[in-house]
């Protein structure tokens, strides 16, 4: 924190406006910072797509405790904002990156993988307490922060700015937002696992476009998805049931997010929402021609937009 002090100080003296990424590695795995006492085991609410094993209680207590150990950096920095007087002059956005690293969160499409918190406080500007269901994405980000600062992008950017939103001067910033998943050339992926989703303010849509395939990553090869299985072999019908779930899925997903923002009902068979199907499937095939994938043929060329350790020989 003492380079972030040093900024802080220097922005006070000099009144020069300041923009600050301070990347924490919390709450990524492995969960060994924070109080885990704080959140016993055997007193966690664990969310009903995950098989309750001890294994599993016991990670999830231990992730709990380093988002709290995250929420306390937060309360560093925001602490140094105030010793500078930089508070009410500074706009502070907190987000998540991702969701967990449990099964069905990340590395996957579903909402618990993609969705990232965002908190944001900005004094006089920002409604404290205030929420907002608009959707908006990564790319957004740096636009918003663009034009907070009264500036203009010097080249086209991908996101937009969101700062209606912020202001409570808009409900709504985009339609649709997009997901991407890749299992290739990533720990313990499968060969090729092409992930692709859109969901609007209501309905996701998810395509596994390798979906005969197994799903495997680095998840599947953590002690508490090894736990999970123990305990389907051994007759728990609702532990088969979800670790098949998590590794064979359909070529279509679809939910209703309203009614079902966990993603736990499939309703992709049934007739009443085909023309949901349809009419997302054409925003996502628009989408990823915009972006130019090409589906199963980008997925089998992954390897070769990888640098580094992760690259085979055979895919030079």
């Amino acid at each position: 924190m003492k380079y972030i002090d040093r900024l802080f100080s220097e922005t006070a003296e000099s009144g020069k406006p300041f923009c600050l990424f301070a990347c924490s590695n919390e709450p990524h795995s492995p969960w060994n910072k924070g109080d885990a006492s704080i959140y016993p085991p055997a007193k966690v609410k664990l969310p009903p797509y995950l098989v309750d094993t001890p294994r599993v209680r016991e990670d999830f207590s231990n992730y709990l405790a380093e988002i709290t150990y995250y929420d306390s950096q937060v309360g560093e920095i925001v602490g140094l904002l105030e010793k500078h007087k930089l508070t009410e002059n500074t706009l502070v956005m907190v987000v998540s990156e991702q969701g967990n690293a449990f099964p069905f969160a990340k590395w996957t499409c579903y909402d618990h993988g993609l969705q990232s918190a965002m908190v944001v406080r900005w004094p006089g500007k920002v409604k404290a307490g205030s929420e907002t269901d608009a959707m908006v994405e990564y790319v957004d980000v740096t636009p918003t922060f663009i034009d907070v600062a009264g500036g203009e992008p010097i080249a086209p950017v991908d996101g937009l700015s969101f700062l209606p939103v912020l202001h409570g001067k808009a409900k709504v910033h985009k339609e649709h937002v997009f997901g991407i998943m890749t299992t290739r050339g990533i720990i313990n992926g499968t060969d090729a696992y092409a992930i692709r989703s859109v969901r609007d303010s209501r309905y996701k849509l998810i395509l596994n476009l390798n979906h005969e395939s197994k799903f495997t990553n680095a998840c599947t090869k953590m002690p508490l998805f090894q736990s999970m299985i123990v305990k389907a072999k051994a007759g728990d019908k609702t532990a088969k049931r979800l670790v098949h779930a998590y590794q064979h899925r359909p070529a279509v997903e679809l939910f209703d997010m309203e009614k079902d923002p966990l993603e736990m009902n499939n309703l992709a068979n049934h007739a009443d929402y085909k023309k949901h199907i349809v009419r997302l499937r054409k925003k996502l095939e628009l989408w990823m021609e915009e972006q130019g994938d090409k589906g199963v043929e980008t997925e089998l060329k992954a390897n070769q937009r990888q640098g580094g350790k992760r690259r085979n020989k055979k895919d030079k």
